[in-house]
């Protein structure tokens, strides 16, 4: 997999079947938090993180600090992400409503229009991604020895220019 154009199409692949990143901004010297990404794919290029007010990547938005990196695996480990962007308050009511479902709704007592519930949106400039897809025999080494050959894994890595 060594087409850029293939390896993001893979990323928004995964994601969409196992939605959960690592977000943190590099300015808190904090660690990062996990948090449930939204994406559609008519808004290229973008995630958004439904989140309290008085969470911290909130807070340190407030106080200036729009770099933001988030990590990401996938369900099955053979697909990674480190990717690069820059965070800002969503204040558009129909994108609220876009992404609202009952997961969501659990973290906020006051559901859709609790005082608390804010949104970001992550614009993704750039990104390191990894694919890795073990044989079979591979996959049973890991399991009884945890040593893998070279040859045992088809591995490919991109840097890659997101468009954020």
């Amino acid at each position: 997999m060594s087409d850029a154009k293939d390896i993001i199409n893979t990323f928004w692949n995964k994601l969409d079947d196992s939605p959960f990143v690592m977000v943190g901004l590099p300015a808190l010297s904090e660690h990062s938090e996990p948090m449930t990404a939204y994406f559609d794919r008519g808004l290229p290029n973008r995630l958004f993180i439904y989140l309290a007010k008085d969470n911290r990547l909130c807070q340190g938005l407030m106080s200036g600090r729009r770099d933001a990196m988030l990590q990401y695996v996938a369900k099955d480990h053979d697909f990674f992400a480190c990717l690069k962007g820059t965070i800002e308050l969503v204040e558009d009511n129909a994108l609220l409503d876009k992404f609202w479902n009952d997961n969501v709704a659990e973290w906020f007592e006051g559901g859709r229009h609790d005082p608390k519930l804010t949104m970001v949106q992550v614009g993704l400039d750039e990104a390191e991604m990894w694919t890795s897809d073990m044989s079979v025999k591979g996959k049973l080494k890991l399991a009884l020895s945890g040593n893998l050959d070279r040859d045992e894994l088809d591995a490919s890595h991109a840097r890659v220019a997101m468009g954020g």
